[in-house]
């Protein structure tokens, strides 16, 4: 299959693309803040580790001391052991991230393989509502997006990770890192897509594929697909994560009181080669943490993969749509909230709206209902810029 060269720069065609969309139809889961005050995140522990000779996996020894820290046996962590879920021993708190690279782990019957993260809002989470919230949308359906995927929504991809019921997906977007411009490592998701919230603790072999199966193939299609083919540009592991501090504590499997801070920024390096994620994929996105108001946003697009059925994770969709105010209770801000018929998987996946003729990234899929017919996603402000920042100066340059 042919595949997208990496050495190409496309963000002018790929910005477009996205831009275009969206004017078209308007006339469509490491460190938390608080350990970036407190000088608390160990820089050292980003580091990915280094494949030998003898093929095992070398983890260096400031992520050996975090691992047995917890009690955790470095030598069988080494042979498969990161599948040993036990509840004390599950690295939760901000500081406690470690994502050392398994070089070969992702292969593209694993990743056909991952489950959807799902997140849902039950009957009894909306009515407790104290806030203000918009009637509710009329669904939207789902659209394919064009393929080549480079070519239509180059930095849109997906998001795999090792949970405690097995590999799982969610999706998510490149975007730039305003500290080094022109090379970003950086991706931006949901919290839920990297951590579990107050009853858990962060997932493991976290990795990101920008354009999977960047022509749209069918599972058939895909049957005897080699690596390239499912991953243009290759896999893109977290060497570190940041989320929210809210979504740490208050994050559950429906959404709870984290849902409204629930995204995430990954930094990433390449499991092969040494070029940028930027420079490599050819694009990236501004994010806007001016959270504007939903009356005033204009029409948003939603990108992602869904992958419970009706779909399958193979393909990429986008809802475009006006969006309304959701509200789970007075005491939290406020989400976006547009008719979307996506399904689990799509989580993490970017919202962009068109601002001064620029496509930016303003939200991510974050809960919906368990029927499919809407999708909400949290208002990006200071705390969400918080995060970027800490993520951008902290990591930005390695």
């Amino acid at each position: 299959m042919p595949t997208a060269p990496r050495s190409k720069r496309r963000s002018a065609l790929a910005a477009t693309g996205l831009v275009a969309a969206l004017t078209l139809t308007a006339t469509a889961c490491g460190g938390s803040v608080e350990d970036a005050a407190n000088g608390q995140a160990d820089a050292a522990a980003s580091r990915a580790a280094e494949e030998i000779g003898d093929g095992k996996i070398q983890i260096p020894s400031d992520i050996e001391d975090k691992l047995k820290e917890h009690g955790i046996d470095v030598d069988k962590w080494n042979s498969s052991g990161w599948q040993d879920w036990d509840k004390d021993k599950w690295l939760s708190e901000a500081k406690d991230f470690v994502n050392p690279v398994i070089e070969g782990l992702w292969k593209p019957d694993r990743m056909q393989s991952a489950k959807e993260a799902t997140k849902t809002v039950t009957t009894q989470d909306a009515s407790a509502d104290q806030g203000v919230s918009d009637p509710e949308p009329a669904p939207v359906q789902a659209t394919a997006e064009k393929t080549p995927y480079h070519d239509n929504a180059a930095p849109v991809g997906k998001v795999f990770f090792d949970s405690p019921d097995g590999p799982a997906v969610c999706s998510g977007t490149v975007i730039k890192d305003v500290n080094h411009p022109g090379k970003s490592n950086l991706v931006w998701t949901a919290g839920h897509c990297v951590h579990a919230g107050g009853d858990g603790g962060w997932y493991r072999n976290i990795v990101f594929v920008p354009a999977y199966n960047d022509l749209g193939k069918s599972a058939a299609q895909l049957s005897n697909a080699n690596a390239t083919e499912i991953a243009p540009y290759g896999n893109w592991w977290a060497d570190w994560v940041s989320t929210s501090n809210e979504w740490i504590q208050g994050g559950s499997e429906t959404g709870g009181a984290g849902a409204a801070y629930d995204y995430s920024v990954l930094h990433v390096k390449p499991e092969q080669g040494s070029k940028s994620l930027e420079e490599t994929v050819g694009t990236a996105l501004d994010v806007d943490f001016s959270a504007p108001s939903a009356t005033e946003a204009g029409t948003m697009g939603a990108w992602g993969y869904p992958a419970a059925p009706p779909y399958n994770g193979l393909r990429m969709f986008k809802c475009l749509d006006q969006p309304g105010r959701f509200s789970l209770s007075a005491a939290l801000p406020t989400m976006y909230r547009i008719g979307c018929t996506m399904t689990g998987g799509s989580s993490g996946g970017g919202w962009f709206r068109v601002v001064d003729g620029e496509t930016k990234l303003v939200s991510n899929t974050s809960i919906g209902p368990e029927d499919n017919t809407w999708l909400a996603g949290p208002q990006l402000g200071a705390g969400a810029e918080s995060v970027y920042q800490y993520m951008s100066k902290t990591y930005g340059g390695r």
